[in-house]
């Protein structure tokens, strides 16, 4: 049985010739019970000498809409200030890109608007030093994952998302909390995660016409030969608070792609 096309509408960024540096980073699942990774963030983006930073989804543990800066704009210094903030102040000398993720979708344009952040299509193909670039969150090319995939249409729907966000913020966060829970006691429990379907990642770049896809999702750091001259390359999530903790930036410059762990 022939596999239906994972390829979807794939847009374009070109790279003003004034880049000289890219990073990439994805999956810190900010939270405010985790403060050593908000401090490793902050830290980083106050001091990465790169013109653009590009982030590929998963920046916050949940987002439930917007107005929990809205919210925050009138509390006593809140964790969702604290990140709009951060975010607003590094936009203001460097390009900054944001890129949905599975726990991040519901970011919207009054946020990406307060933080003068560029929201890019996932996936999109970036144009830098005569070589194109496919970046992607990576959740939806995990073929495997078929509930999560149904999970993720419903959710990604205009009609969900109206009915979601029409309710009060607390039950948004209340409902947000119970869906962390279950995710964590999966984790506990052993289970096991689909990976990137690397025929469809192959299917993409083809589509897209550049030979190396970057994503995260996964948390699985690790560059994949995917035949015929392509590959893929993850992202590390972060975790500050780890035994072994976790925080890496993949740097793109004119001599090609570096890790850099920051911790």
């Amino acid at each position: 049985m022939k596999i239906p096309s994972t390829v979807p509408r794939i847009a374009e960024l070109q790279a003003p010739p004034s880049w000289g540096t890219v990073d990439f980073i994805s999956d810190l699942h900010l939270q405010a019970a985790d403060a050593a990774t908000f401090a490793a963030w902050r830290d980083y983006m106050e001091s990465t000498p790169a013109d653009a930073v590009f982030i590929l989804g998963d920046l916050f543990e949940v987002w439930v809409g917007d107005d929990a800066v809205d919210v925050a704009a009138g509390a006593q210094d809140s964790f969702e200030d604290r990140c709009a903030r951060l975010l607003g102040q590094t936009a203001g000398r460097l390009a900054l890109f944001f890129m949905h993720g599975n726990r991040d979708f519901l970011v919207g344009p009054r946020l990406m608007t307060l933080c003068h952040t560029t929201l890019l299509a996932d996936p999109t193909v970036l144009g830098f030093n005569h070589q194109r670039w496919l970046l992607s969150h990576g959740d939806a090319l995990c073929l495997g994952d078929v509930d999560y995939l149904q999970f993720r249409r419903e959710v990604r729907s205009p009609a969900w998302q109206r009915s979601f966000l029409a309710r009060p913020l607390a039950e948004r966060q209340a409902i947000a909390r119970g869906l962390r829970e279950q995710s964590e006691a999966r984790k506990q429990s052993g289970a096991s995660y689909a990976d990137v379907d690397g025929s469809a990642a192959r299917e993409q770049l083809e589509a897209a016409n550049a030979q190396i896809l970057i994503h995260g999702h996964t948390h699985r750091p690790a560059v994949h030969d995917l035949g015929h001259g392509y590959s893929r390359v993850v992202l590390s999530d972060w975790d500050a608070a780890a035994t072994v903790p976790r925080a890496e930036v993949l740097r793109l410059t004119a001599t090609g792609l570096r890790r850099i762990p920051l911790l």
